[in-house]
C-alpha cells in the first residue's frame, strides 16, 4: 500500500512500532506510545468480556506435538506451523492455536451441565511461520497475539452464545469507530485441508446460518476459507486500498470437543459432548492495531490516543501553571503532556500535537483565572473554560469510550 495513511509508515512516524532484521522479518516490536495504544485495547477486551461472563486464563505457547496431533493441527495446518524442537525423548512446536490448551483446561476439571456455558478467554501469543514474501508490518506476522475465547455449552446453547459474540463485535467496532466492509460465512471447498465428516459440517453451518440470519446482518457464503475443523463467520474489514482481510470471527466446532472426548455430565447423570464455540472479538492485537492506524490516520479514538491531552503554555511565565493542569490531568488518569516554549512557537506545537484529541492553551489570562484555552483535534474550539470542567469533559468521553471528542461534563 502506497496511500497517506499506510500503517507502516505511520507506525514509524508515529512511533508506535518498528523491525529490526536482527529480531527477524514479521517479528514487530512496540514502541512505547504504540505499547499504550496495545495496552489499552486489551484492558478493553478484557473488560468487555468480564462483563460478558468470560473467565480468563493463561497458557504457554508451545506444546508437545502430541498436542496437536490430537487436536487435527498436525495434519491439516502443519505447514503454517514452525518446525518441532527436540527436548530430550519429545517433540515440543510452537502453538498456531490456542484452542488446544483450552480444551484441554476445560478436561482437567469435571464439568456439571449448571456450569454451562463454561467461557473461557485469553489475550495470548501463538506462532505461524509466515513466508517472508507475505510479511508486512502488523497485518501479516509471524508472532501473533490473538483475544481469543471458548465457550464450552450445550448444543441448545450454541447459538445464542454465538450470538451473543457477534453483538460484542458490533460493540467493540462502534467503540474503535470502525465498520465492517461485509459479514463472510467461511464453507470448505476442494481439497483435503479439512475434517472429512459431512454431518460435521452440516450441522455447524447450519447453526452459524440460524446465527447470522438472527443477528440480521447481510452476509455472503465463500467456499474454501473455512477453518480445518468447521464452518466459521468472518467479519471482513478493507484496508484504504479496498484490500479485505478477516479481523473477528465466531466458529461453532463439533470436531475438537470429540477428538478432545470433553464432556459434561447432565441432569440424567450422564456424560455428555459440549460444543465448542471459537470466538475473537478484535482478531489480533496487530492487525486490529494496523486497521486503526489506518483507518484513523493514527488520529485513535480519544479514550485509545497514546496522548489525550497536550498542555501548551503560550509564554515562560505560565509553563509552572501549564505543569498543574498535567499533574491535575495525569491525577485523573488521563494521559497528558506538557509542550512548552522550548518546543517551538505556539502554532508550531499546535501543528505538532494535531492528533492529540485535546490542546489546552495557557496564556496570561487563563493562568490567573484557573481557565484553559480549548482546541479540538477536529478543529473545533470551545473555547475557554475551567479546567476542571476540561478534564471532567475529558474523562467522562474516555470513560465512555466511542469516538465523540466534546459533550456534557
Amino acid at each position: 500500500m502506497t496511500g497517506s495513511h499506510d500503517h507502516r509508515r505511520l507506525g514509524r512516524e508515529l512511533g508506535l512500532f518498528d523491525t529490526d532484521p536482527l529480531m527477524g522479518a514479521g517479528l514487530p516490536y512496540w514502541l512505547p506510545d504504540g505499547a499504550v495504544v496495545r495496552h489499552t485495547l486489551e484492558e478493553y477486551v478484557r473488560e468487555a468480556e468480564r462483563a460478558a461472563g468470560y473467565r480468563h486464563v493463561y497458557s504457554p505457547v508451545l506444546g508437545k506435538r502430541e498436542l496437536y496431533e490430537i487436536s487435527g493441527h498436525w495434519s491439516h495446518y502443519s505447514e503454517d506451523m514452525f518446525p518441532p524442537m527436540e527436548l530430550g525423548a519429545e517433540e515440543v512446536v510452537l502453538r498456531p492455536s490456542l484452542c488446544p490448551h483450552h480444551a484441554l483446561i476445560y478436561r482437567s476439571r469435571s464439568h456439571s451441565y449448571r456450569e454451562l456455558p463454561l467461557r473461557m478467554a485469553e489475550l495470548g501469543g501463538m506462532y505461524r511461520s509466515e513466508l517472508s514474501g507475505v510479511l508486512g508490518g502488523l497485518t501479516r506476522v509471524r508472532s501473533i497475539n490473538l483475544n481469543d475465547a471458548h465457550i464450552f455449552c450445550t448444543l441448545d446453547q450454541a447459538v445464542d452464545e454465538a450470538r451473543a459474540a457477534l453483538e460484542l463485535i458490533g460493540r467493540a467496532y462502534a467503540d474503535l469507530g470502525i465498520r465492517p466492509a461485509r459479514h463472510r460465512l467461511s464453507l470448505p471447498g476442494e481439497g483435503g485441508k479439512y475434517v472429512a465428516d459431512p454431518d460435521l459440517w452440516r450441522r455447524a453451518t447450519a447453526l452459524l446460518r440460524e446465527v447470522l440470519d438472527a443477528s440480521g446482518v447481510e452476509y455472503e457464503a465463500a467456499e474454501g476459507e473455512a477453518a480445518f475443523y468447521g464452518p466459521k463467520i468472518d467479519v471482513q474489514i478493507a484496508d484504504p486500498a479496498g484490500r479485505e482481510a478477516t479481523l473477528s470471527t465466531v466458529q461453532i466446532d463439533f470436531h475438537q470437543p470429540e477428538r478432545f472426548d470433553l464432556h459434561y455430565i447432565g441432569a440424567d447423570g450422564a456424560k455428555h459432548r459440549p460444543v465448542m464455540v471459537h470466538r475473537s472479538i478484535i482478531g489480533s492485537v496487530e492487525r486490529m492495531v494496523a486497521h486503526l492506524i489506518e483507518q484513523h490516520g493514527g488520529a485513535f479514538p480519544a479514550w485509545l490516543a497514546p496522548v489525550q491531552l497536550v498542555v501548551l503554555p503560550v509564554a515562560d511565565a505560565q509553563e509552572e501553571r501549564a505543569h498543574e493542569v498535567v499533574r491535575q490531568a495525569l491525577a485523573r488518569g488521563l494521559r497528558a503532556e506538557l509542550h512548552g516554549p522550548g518546543d517551538g512557537t505556539l502554532g508550531a506545537r499546535i501543528r505538532a500535537a494535531r492528533l492529540v484529541p485535546y490542546q489546552a492553551v495557557i496564556g496570561e489570562r487563563e493562568a490567573e483565572d484557573d481557565l484553559a484555552a480549548v482546541r479540538l483535534r477536529d478543529g473545533s474550539r470551545p473555547g475557554a473554560v475551567p479546567v476542571a470542567e476540561l478534564l471532567d469533559r475529558i474523562a467522562a468521553r474516555v470513560g465512555a469510550r466511542g469516538t465523540e471528542l466534546w459533550g456534557p461534563a
